[in-house]
């Protein structure tokens, strides 16, 4: 008799859920969150595809162009002009790029200094009377008509590397030697005195547009240039 007392009360315990003695015999899986964390060159790399410079524009030129930019606050609008000296002058090596809308305004050749080289830019300087391109951060400033007509003002940010762009005259303005056309014949573009000379049809709107306080970043294949720069 006892036996069977012992067997209805193990049955009589087996029915009842452990729950109703607070706890549960099961273990929930904990889920976790998992946090990923977004690079810098990450976001840089997805800024670069989403303004369509893939194929155009080399991203470590436009990284360094980017991270100048972001260290300029006295700049008053939100467009980065990059001219890549390191691409032969037959080839669309300037660029205006509007960085809140993350889209390209203005892609066009562009002219450089006649002793910096023949196709291609090598050779940079600083010099009054050098007639070579610089390299660099610039600020835009104001316009003016001048010997080569509509043309707008440069100002060097860096000591030593184009803060004499004003001394030098090296502004931005329209030249026919600039027109693409004339590489046909000579093999590149006519080159300048050291300013970066656009196609006339595109020089004044392109000016316009980026005048009074934009940033310019001139890049060529200089090391020494790369070492010297607070920007980069």
């Amino acid at each position: 008799m006892l036996g069977k007392k012992y067997l209805m009360l193990a049955l009589i315990l087996g029915s009842i859920s452990t729950t109703s003695f607070g706890f549960t015999l099961k273990n929930p899986t904990k889920t976790e969150k998992k946090v990923v964390q977004v690079s810098k060159e990450d976001t840089e790399k997805k800024l670069y595809r989403e303004i369509g410079l893939v194929g155009k524009l080399d991203y470590e030129v436009f990284k360094t162009a980017l991270n100048g930019y972001n260290k300029i606050e006295k700049r008053k609008k939100n467009l980065l002009t990059i001219i890549d000296y390191s691409k032969p002058s037959t080839e669309k090596r300037f660029f205006v790029i509007d960085m809140d809308r993350k889209k390209i305004l203005v892609n066009s050749h562009v002219s450089h200094g006649k002793n910096s080289g023949g196709n291609i830019a090598t050779s940079f300087s600083n010099t009054v009377s050098s007639n070579k391109s610089s390299l660099g951060f610039f600020l835009t400033e104001n316009t003016y008509m001048g010997g080569n007509g509509y043309s707008l003002v440069l100002n060097g940010l860096e000591k030593g590397i184009n803060d004499k762009a004003k001394e030098r005259y090296i502004v931005i303005h329209g030249a026919d030697y600039a027109n693409p056309k004339m590489a046909k014949s000579l093999g590149r573009l006519g080159r300048s005195l050291g300013c970066p000379a656009l196609p006339r049809d595109i020089s004044k709107k392109t000016i316009d547009m980026i005048k009074n306080g934009s940033v310019i970043f001139a890049y060529g294949k200089d090391t020494n240039y790369l070492e010297r720069s607070s920007y980069v």
